[in-house]
């Protein structure tokens, strides 16, 4: 039943994976993974491999390369235990194999095993898991903006992700995030996003760690009146984030997204009727005022394609 399922899930995704898979950084990424494979099995190569096999046969897998292999196919179906997304996945199965294969290519030849991390290496430093670039309502900060926006208007609530472009997990959130923006943006809630891999005073101001090993990235704050009210995931004594998986269903539930949207479309009428009752006439000055209930939201000072 699980294999089943399992399958059925990949004919479903099948046409966004042939959409990644033509991109270069899965292309070369998928080389890399398949690289042992090819060089044990093509013929006119293998027969001048090194193998510890009985009979000799070096273009087959000995025990010890079985015994790899399983442990591999054993960590990645642990890894993704906890994956969220259909990239999760892939990127999982690609990161671990890349190891493997750096194992057994040092295991069989040392020539072969300098060789390939040596590409190992090129390919981390030239080639970047490519960005989401799909439909959002998302507002990008920089330093200087955050505190700006945040303090703006306090009837406004901000949902806000704190993120790095080098992190994998903020790159596999990105579509979670931003389809939560089109599903709950409006006047009273709004969504944002900040680099604080570029930014390091926002990180240390909002006190979301960069480092690997605190795994707090991505970390979403709301923000009510310009003042945090909650994070996830949450942070414990030590500076580490408590085990808690960033999907969309947990978002929802966690901030109360569902009851947010409301009581901001109920801002957004009370606001269009007082509009109505003051027909023509002129706003006081330094009066605040939400813009009208629509998810066109202000443009981005920063684009994606900057970020």
């Amino acid at each position: 039943m699980g294999l089943l399922t399992g399958l059925c899930a990949f004919l479903y995704h099948l046409p966004q994976i042939y959409k990644w898979l033509l991109k270069p950084y899965y292309i070369t990424s998928f080389l890399l993974t398949i690289s042992f494979v090819v060089v044990r099995k093509t013929p006119g190569l293998c027969e001048h491999l090194v193998t510890q096999r009985e009979d000799g046969n070096s273009c087959d897998f000995d025990w010890r390369e079985l015994e790899i292999l399983m442990f591999l196919s054993a960590i990645v179906m642990m890894k993704n235990r906890r994956a969220i997304t259909v990239e999760q996945h892939i990127g999982n199965l690609l990161m671990f194999s890349k190891v493997a294969n750096c194992i057994l290519f040092f295991r069989m030849d040392i020539r072969f095993g300098i060789l390939y991390l040596a590409l190992c290496l090129a390919f981390v430093m030239t080639c970047q898991p490519p960005l989401y670039m799909g439909p959002e309502y998302i507002k990008y900060f920089s330093d200087k903006t955050i505190d700006e926006e945040l303090q703006r208007d306090s009837r406004v609530t901000w949902l806000v992700e704190f993120y790095a472009n080098w992190s994998s997990d903020c790159q596999s959130f990105a579509p979670i995030f931003a389809n939560l923006s089109l599903n709950y943006n409006c006047a009273g809630l709004r969504f944002g996003k900040i680099d604080i891999g570029r930014y390091e005073e926002v990180s240390k101001k909002y006190r979301v760690s960069t480092s690997p090993l605190a795994k707090q990235l991505p970390s979403v704050l709301l923000f009510q009146g310009g003042r945090e009210v909650m994070r996830r995931p949450m942070v414990d004594s030590k500076g580490r984030a408590v085990s808690w998986t960033m999907n969309e269903e947990n978002i929802i539930r966690e901030f109360n997204l569902n009851e947010l949207f409301q009581k901001s479309k109920k801002l957004n009428k009370s606001h269009g009727s007082k509009e109505e009752e003051q027909n023509g006439s002129q706003p006081q000055e330094g009066g605040e005022e939400l813009p009208p209930d629509t998810d066109n939201t202000e443009q981005p000072k920063e684009s994606k394609k900057d970020q």
